[in-house]
């Protein structure tokens, strides 16, 4: 059973040790009211967002006992802990998946909190809460002006899980190496755009021309 993330990239996240207990939280929604003489009466409405949440940690060391992933894929804990805060202010929707469970429903981090306890150098623990994704439905009239009565009709609002491309317009004077040092933070990575622009760009990596667009990720 492993625990993994999956952004709309199709890259995943695995959660390196599994949580020892998971908490999903459902709840139904209630409307309030009070009518005179009679008090309170609650009314049912929607569900509720369903919240997961789960503790566990990233170790510095592999220990094959408890790691869910290959040792060559052992994430460094501090890149883990960041990529967690990046899928908290990420405003794309992720899909959490639980293999051999039932469990598989897009969600957002809600909230994420990191705690390094003394004695153990390096692990790094942490708690996460996700809140489930759903499609909001909006109501509006179907053929009839405004403010008169109309057949009311579902409409889907629609949010792409998938992840736009980082794109970037060459300008003069630019080369892969300073591309990538700029909107990737490693000059190294020019490889990676070139491959991404191998068509756009030709054989020669130094041929790119003031006003190209290039796929960064």
């Amino acid at each position: 059973m492993k625990f993994m993330l999956i952004n709309g990239k199709g890259k995943r996240f695995t959660f390196p040790v599994n949580p020892e207990e998971i908490t999903i939280s459902r709840q139904k929604g209630y409307d309030t009211s009070t009518i005179l003489s009679y008090g309170e009466f609650d009314f049912p409405q929607g569900d509720k967002i369903k919240e997961i949440s789960f503790s566990s940690f990233f170790p510095k060391e592999y220990d094959e006992s408890y790691c869910k992933v290959r040792k060559d894929r052992l994430p460094n804990p501090q890149t883990a802990m960041n990529a967690l805060n990046d899928f908290l202010v990420s405003k794309t929707p992720l899909r959490f998946i639980i293999t051999q469970s039932a469990v598989n429903v897009p969600v957002f981090v809600s909230s994420h909190q990191t705690t390094f306890r003394g004695g153990e150098l390096g692990d790094v623990y942490f708690d996460i809460t996700l809140r489930s994704w759903r499609e909001m439905k909006v109501a509006k009239t179907a053929g009839g002006k405004k403010g008169s009565a109309g057949a009311f009709t579902n409409k889907k609002i629609r949010m792409d899980m998938k992840e736009k491309n980082k794109t970037y317009v060459v300008k003069p004077g630019d080369s892969l190496s300073k591309i990538a040092k700029l909107e990737l933070g490693d000059s190294s990575k020019w490889n990676q755009i070139y491959k991404l622009n191998q068509k756009a760009i030709g054989k020669n990596p130094n041929a790119i021309k003031p006003g190209q667009k290039l796929v960064l990720s």
